[in-house]
């Protein structure tokens, strides 16, 4: 091989892995991988009965818009409800009565957290804690309910009523009335 081949492969090669390397970092800046970070927003907390589903990473939406993501998550030994700490943007002013719930992108689809504004004129501000939260439903539980026929959340069916007993058969020895 002569010294031009050579130099001519190394810099194609060269060339090839920029290119690669620019186009992961692309990727991972418009996928919002690596998430809020603390610099470009404000944490705040909502604890939920159950925060199936959820996981450091999560996305956290308003109106169905990216606005955040899951940073942290922890039990509280109290309450014994998942502790979910989020980062939001900056841009994003929340009322002190907004819900955050946990919710899915379909049926089957993963989950994420929903905020919901509310209206009072108080604003949330960093490292404070929702009011008003909505675990994930547990799809599998009401789908096992539905096929049971329990819609009780666990009561018994009540029992059937009897049936009334038959009347009783004319008496051949009664009197005729005359009716027809």
């Amino acid at each position: 091989m002569s010294a031009g081949t050579t130099t001519l492969e190394t810099a194609v090669g060269a060339a090839v892995v920029a290119l690669a390397v620019a186009f992961f970092g692309y990727a991972y800046k418009t996928a919002g991988v690596g998430g809020t970070s603390a610099s470009d927003g404000y944490v705040l907390v909502a604890e939920f009965d159950n925060a199936e589903g959820i996981n450091v990473g999560t996305d956290v939406r308003l109106a169905g818009i990216k606005v955040g993501s899951v940073t942290a998550q922890s039990l509280n030994t109290e309450s014994y409800q998942a502790r979910i700490e989020m980062t939001v943007e900056k841009k994003v002013s929340l009322s002190d009565d907004s819900q955050a719930k946990i919710t899915s992108e379909g049926l089957l689809g993963g989950k994420f957290i929903a905020l919901e504004p509310g209206g009072s004129d108080a604003k949330l501000g960093p490292g404070d804690q929702f009011s008003y939260t909505q675990g994930s439903v547990d799809l599998w539980a009401l789908i096992g309910q539905a096929m049971s026929g329990n819609k009780g959340g666990g009561a018994a069916a009540p029992a059937p009523e009897s049936a009334p007993a038959p009347a009783p058969a004319p008496d051949a020895t009664a009197p005729a009335t005359g009716n027809p």
